[in-house]
């Protein structure tokens, strides 16, 4: 949209004081203005009456000299932040006490206050930078005092009073911004799941829409993670397109059927008309065979009589023929339907399993082990949970491409099958971690089977194009204990294989 020339918008502000009878003042006028141009004025930076701030602002001690350097930059770049923070370092300069003085020490002290450790200072803004980007850009005000607060403590030497004084501002005003993302956050997820119960209540009858609707429930309860968004959307961009397409070819079908239930009923209708015209004409050849006195009377009736039986005869035999072909028709149609409907069954039933890999997504993962835990401990087995997160992947993303990483995935989901025992579960975690659930297993066990599993891969390659491609996965495993939900183990596999990697990949390291 192109921005209105500011002629145009003073043009209308001066209606709109004489419309809502407002004073002509200065504050009305750029109120108004501010409100149809969208945007807020930003005032006029005061350069004379700050240079003369400027030249009676003291400058004895050295840390009136650093802190007038600073006033003295600020008001050049005519940044109203850094006057802020060099204002409120003058303010402490008079709370500093002389050294062996209890009294309050003056401005004219020449005891330098006490300093932040540079190192400690850039940890400080370090961690100011990094909250300020999870709290938005829509307020303002926050922003500005994250940089405030950043810019000052980068700006040695920071007296510990001054960083004291604006930390304390800033933790204030971020409690304020904290509690409303969790409250935004909280009120959204609160709509999801509103939208997502009334799919279900709304589409009893579309069983494909009900596995959609679960899991888009699953993955919005929290904890959030990016990983379980990133795998709930990839599937439901697979299930979707192919739900949509089976429903499309459904409902075609459902077209022609009806097509030919209107075509069934035309056709009954002109069979009833052909049989009351024959039995009209029969009436009416039999009235006249009445009347009739002489033999060369009645020959020409019998012979209406009888083209009207042929014809009647031939429309029957014509009818049947299209009756019988409609009825194929119908069944071929009703078969066709009921193959449909199997797919968008087999379809909702992919919501439990990743569609690029065929093994279990999170929510098909979830249900298997709480099953597998509910076993083990009702059996008393032990049962463990092995995390595997391919090596380089990203590097091999880069060098050979996506279509080389899906292969990459593919790759290992089969040889894990093969490897496997069959009552061992397969599930992609997301991304390139997948989980395999190991019953009747220790961790001893565990760890012999994920290594089995890593000799295989190494003997085993995939071709991409001409380049045999070797891939391999750091693994961690955990055996799961008696106060454990699926959660608490995933976790203790999560961490114990972020140690193989750091420990140099390709292996397998015990939770």
């Amino acid at each position: 949209m192109a921005e209105r020339p500011p002629s145009e918008i003073a043009r209308e502000t001066l209606k709109l004081l004489a419309s809502r009878r407002l004073a002509p003042t200065p504050d009305n006028y750029q109120a108004l203005y501010d409100e149809i141009a969208g945007s807020r004025s930003v005032m006029p930076f005061p350069d004379g009456p700050m240079a003369s701030i400027l030249r009676v602002m003291p400058g004895q001690t050295p840390a009136q000299k650093r802190l007038l350097g600073q006033f003295e930059r600020a008001v050049a770049q005519r940044d109203w932040t850094a006057v802020q923070s060099t204002l409120v370092g003058y303010a402490n300069l008079a709370l500093q006490p002389a050294a062996g003085a209890t009294p309050v020490a003056t401005a004219s002290d020449d005891t330098p206050p006490a300093n932040l450790p540079p190192d400690f200072a850039e940890t400080l803004a370090r961690l100011v930078d990094t909250l300020q980007p999870s709290l938005g850009e829509d307020d303002a005000r926050m922003t500005a005092m994250a940089q405030q607060v950043s810019t000052f403590l980068r700006d040695p030497p920071a007296p510990i009073s001054t960083a004291q004084l604006m930390l304390q501002n800033f933790v204030f005003r971020l409690s304020f911004a904290t509690e409303e993302q969790a409250a935004i956050r909280s009120t959204l997820l609160n709509l999801l799941h509103l939208i997502f119960e009334n799919i279900s209540v709304l589409s009893v009858d579309d069983k494909w829409l009900h596995g959609q609707a679960q899991a888009l429930t699953a993955a919005s309860t929290p904890p959030l993670t990016l990983r379980r968004l990133d795998d709930v959307q990839l599937r439901l961009k697979d299930v979707i397109f192919k739900q949509t397409e089976a429903k499309a070819r459904a409902v075609e079908a459902q077209e022609q059927m009806k097509d030919m239930l209107a075509t069934f009923i035309e056709r009954l209708a002109q069979i009833t008309d052909s049989s009351t015209t024959y039995q009209g004409t029969l009436e009416r050849c039999a009235d006249l065979i009445g009347k009739a006195e002489t033999l060369s009377e009645i020959a020409p009736v019998l012979q209406e009589v009888m083209a009207a039986t042929r014809a009647m005869a031939l429309d029957s035999r014509v009818a049947r023929e299209e009756l019988q072909d409609l009825r194929e028709r119908t069944d071929v149609k009703r078969a066709e339907i009921a193959k449909l409907q199997e797919e968008l069954d087999r379809a909702s039933t992919q919501a439990r399993h990743d569609p690029l890999t065929g093994t279990l997504n999170r929510k098909g993962l979830d249900e298997a082990m709480e099953r597998e835990i509910a076993r083990a401990r009702r059996m008393g087995t032990p049962l463990c949970i092995a995390l595997l997160d391919l090596d380089n992947f990203k590097k091999l993303n880069d060098r050979l491409g996506h279509t080389a990483g899906d292969a990459a995935l593919m790759h290992l989901a089969q040889v894990t099958r093969e490897v496997m025992r069959p009552q061992d579960l397969l599930a992609r975690y997301g991304g390139e971690e997948f989980v395999i659930v190991l019953p009747d297993t220790t961790t001893e066990q565990g760890i012999a089977a994920m290594t089995r599993l890593q000799r295989e891969l190494s003997t085993r390659f995939f071709l991409q194009g001409s380049e045999k491609v070797l891939i391999t996965f750091s693994a961690g495993v955990a055996q799961i204990h008696d106060s454990e939900d699926s959660q608490d183990v995933v976790r203790r596999a999560d961490q114990a294989m972020y140690l193989a990697k750091r420990a140099g990949k390709n292996r397998v390291h015990a939770a």
